[in-house]
Formats: structure tokens, sequence, C-alpha cells
């Protein structure tokens, strides 16, 4: 099994809904996403899949939540957007932004660091 990381990154402001502490209150971070692609055939060329797909895939979703406040952005008007719920978003996105190499490689996991020592994982 072949296996490639991308790393993006992005700055949002967001509050945990029902969090009693400092994380209550509006706040934000430098996110970083790692998607995590795999298959288990090289294409012609030697490749799984080119970067700059998944990195593509990866800045559509990041266009709509870059310098926004979470909060107010679906899913997260209604779902906590906790770390753990942003790598179960980023995941299903990146699953139907690559949809067109499904069969070849599938997104395996995503993982969201809110800070250089804290991340969520999400897989499937």
């Amino acid at each position: 099994m072949f296996q490639i990381t991308v790393d993006e990154t992005f700055a949002a402001g967001h509050a945990l809904r029902g969090y009693r502490g400092k994380c209550e209150n509006p706040h934000g971070h430098n996110y970083k996403i790692r998607v995590h692609v795999e298959g288990a055939e090289l294409d012609d060329i030697g490749l799984l899949i080119d970067f700059k797909d998944v990195k593509g895939a990866m800045r559509a979703i990041i266009a709509k939540l870059d310098h926004q406040y979470l909060n107010d952005l679906d899913p997260f008007r209604t779902l906590n957007p906790s770390a753990e719920n942003m790598a179960r978003y980023f995941y299903q996105e990146m699953k139907a932004g690559l949809a067109q190499h499904a069969g070849r490689v599938r997104v395996s996991a995503v993982t969201v660091y809110e800070t250089d020592t804290t991340a969520a994982v999400y897989s499937e």
C-alpha cells in the first residue's frame, strides 16, 4: 500500500459551544490540515496521485474557511467546530473532492492541528 500526505494551513476563529473554560470564548487558530491518501497501485508514470490534485481539493475547502468565524458557517452553525468535527468535515469534503480518483485511491485519514502540539485525526 502506498500513502502520500499533503499539508495546508489556514487561519480561522471559533468558539466551542457547551465548553466550560477559555475555549467557550471566541478565539482563533492557525490550523494545519494533513490529508493522507492511499492506494495499492501507482499510475503509469509511478505516481499514486498528483500532489497538485490533492492540494487543489484541499484549497477549495480552505477557501471557504480561511479567515472566517467557523461558528457562522455550515456545518458548524449547529455542529461544534472542534478539531475532531473539523477533521471529519475535511475527510468528507476531501472524499468528494477526489471522487474522480475513487477506486484507485482513497482518503485514509485527515489530521487537524489546532496548535503545533495538539491535533485530532479522523479516518474511516
